[in-house]
């Protein structure tokens, strides 16, 4: 037998053995096409009875989920059936048919291209990557189009235990297989914040995307280990390998028995350090986790799904009903909440509807910036915030923030809406904290004049990072430069928890880099006192801290500080706490 190892990117943790099914997909291929303006109207046809007949899978694939299904999960599924509703779907491949005389298929793939031209300008890696939705999406009406019967997941039996290999899985595909009892999956394409690779984690299924000709390297029923966090798969492995996998399963029961125990029990180091462990969520359903857990808080509430998949913007009665029903699930949990990062790639302009794509999104009109060019939009946000406010612990966190000017006007709109609340006599608390993300370079290097002016500070590693050191970190191409234990980053790090420090205010961290646990000894070296990550990360965070010893960490640190190279950094890092390597 032969030996393969593949590789990918491992975006839900765990391991698995199991025997390979592969699905039987493959990636559509659309031809431009011409029709004869005589064939119009039953092309035209063609496409709704299409859509229809796509709307009418996603309902039946959503009927075979168990009523027990948590409603965050069954709302993945809905988001695509909203989508099917939506005039850039529905609509807009069929003007396309009737100006252009396109096909059909290419009359959507061309709206696909569009959609996805938007998306793909865009900044932020979570609204970015909702590309994958609109692929799924297309994706689901092209085959109704060819009229293929592919991947019909609910006519295919005996997957219990089984490693599914595939193209690509919808959110629906990956609900319906966990139903099926699958052991892990393993697709060609993917990334690590799609609605699938979300699904995944929540669920617990160990997976890896990206898996480029994955289909193609592997055969049908060939025993695999899927290594859901390395992002490994391994194909013909011998008895010393798989007993040493086998090992590793065991091991992890054992581990996630043990942290269960940790729920509840207080982060405090070993010379009584109290660190705050907040959880970062992104939607009102996941304040069920986060209370299951019982996290310190919520250190970031994402608040951009508020504004996916609709052509409107949500009003402030909107706002402030979503607010409500958090703050009053999390009972009492103090929540941070961030106004919106959206940026100038995708805007929706109420009265044309018109999409107006950035040259640098990057470095354009987004978040902060977005919002005091135009706080008609931004002010309904902040008028519901400060209403949800009088029902329990919020704090008021600011995106994007590079120039003091920037903080007077938000307080200056932050006065407006308080007056306007005070004048229609509104319960609202004026109490708030405020406070702003430490996410480029500059604010970083001006930490000290934030602190002066915010009530906290949170620092956003993943576009420091990404504007320190020049790097986008999805592009293939030079992600290999994105290093979080580069020296300038470690410095601005490290300058903003002390300018917070000299303010007396707290500094808190919601990138990536605060649920890895790889850099929590370091980051607890640097003084770094309060942590917000997914919540899946918390009680092995919680585990490691209760371990450490924060005063021992920060003399050793200020040796990874004088280093002057990453890769000196690195090795330190690992001498820092080995056990964490």
């Amino acid at each position: 037998m032969s030996h393969l190892c593949c590789t990918g990117i491992g975006i839900a943790r765990g391991i698995s053995i199991g025997r390979a099914h592969l699905l039987q997909q493959s990636r559509i291929e659309v031809i431009p096409r011409f029709i004869d303006p005589s064939e119009v109207v039953n092309e035209v046809e063609r496409y709704r009875r299409a859509v229809n007949d796509a709307r009418r899978q996603l309902k039946h694939a959503r009927s075979k989920i168990p009523s027990s299904t948590r409603n965050d999960i069954v709302e993945f599924i809905d988001a695509h059936l909203l989508m099917l509703e939506d005039v850039a779907l529905s609509s807009a491949p069929i003007e396309h048919i009737l100006k252009e005389y396109c096909a059909a298929e290419w009359a959507l793939q061309r709206q696909r291209n569009e959609l996805v031209q938007v998306f793909d300008a865009m900044e932020d890696p979570y609204l970015c990557t909702r590309k994958d939705d609109v692929d799924h999406v297309v994706n689901q009406i092209q085959k109704e189009l060819q009229q293929r019967d592919e991947n019909n997941l609910s006519n295919i039996s005996e997957l219990h235990g089984k490693i599914i290999l595939a193209v690509d899985l919808t959110p629906a595909d990956t609900l319906l297989l966990r139903h099926q009892g699958i052991a892990a999956f393993v697709t060609e394409y993917g990334s690590p914040m799609s609605h699938t690779a979300i699904l995944a984690r929540s669920l617990g299924i160990p997976a890896v995307v990206g898996a480029h000709h994955i289909t193609r390297c592997l055969k049908h029923d060939e025993e695999l280990i899927v290594d859901g966090q390395a992002g490994v798969v391994l194909a013909g492995a011998t008895e010393p390998i798989l007993a040493h996998y086998r090992k590793r399963i065991q091991i992890e029961i054992e581990e996630a028995a043990e942290l269960r125990r940790l729920i509840g029990v207080p982060a405090i180091t070993q010379d009584g350090s109290r660190i705050q462990l907040m959880a970062n969520i992104e939607l009102p359903d996941d304040i069920e986790t986060t209370s299951k857990l019982k996290a310190d808080g919520v250190g970031l509430y994402r608040t951009e799904f508020l504004y996916m998949n609709r052509d409107s913007i949500p009003d402030e009665e909107e706002h402030y009903q979503t607010y409500r029903r958090v703050v009053e699930g999390l009972n009492g949990i103090p929540i941070t909440i961030r106004t919106l990062d959206l940026g100038a790639d995708k805007r929706t302009d109420q009265s044309s509807n018109e999409v107006v794509p950035g040259s640098n999104p990057a470095l354009g009109l987004r978040a902060i910036r977005l919002c005091l060019k135009e706080p008609e939009l931004f002010l309904p946000q902040l008028r519901a915030i400060l209403r949800a406010a009088a029902l329990g612990p919020i704090r008021l966190m600011v995106p994007m923030l590079s120039s003091l000017q920037e903080v007077e006007k938000l307080k200056a709109l932050v006065s407006e809406a308080a007056d306007s609340l005070t004048r229609e006599g509104l319960p609202f608390s004026a109490e708030i904290p405020i406070g702003g993300m430490i996410e480029t370079p500059a604010a970083a290097l001006t930490a000290d004049a934030f602190a002066k002016e915010l009530d906290f500070l949170s620092i956003g590693t993943n576009d420091l990072i990404q504007y320190t050191l020049a790097v986008d970190r999805i592009d293939d191409e030079v992600n290999y430069l994105y290093d979080p234990l580069h020296p300038a980053v470690l410095r601005l790090i490290k300058m903003t928890i002390e300018a917070g420090e000299r303010a007396s205010i707290p500094v808190s961290m919601c990138g990536e880099m605060a649920g890895d646990r790889r850099y929590t000894p370091l980051l607890l070296g640097l003084g770094l006192r309060e942590f917000s990550m997914l919540p899946g990360s918390l009680l092995e965070v919680k585990q490691l801290l209760l371990s450490l010893n924060s005063k021992e960490l920060k003399r050793r640190t200020q040796e990874i500080m004088a280093s002057p190279y990453s890769s000196n950094s690195a090795q330190l890092l690992s001498q820092l706490c080995p056990t964490t390597h």
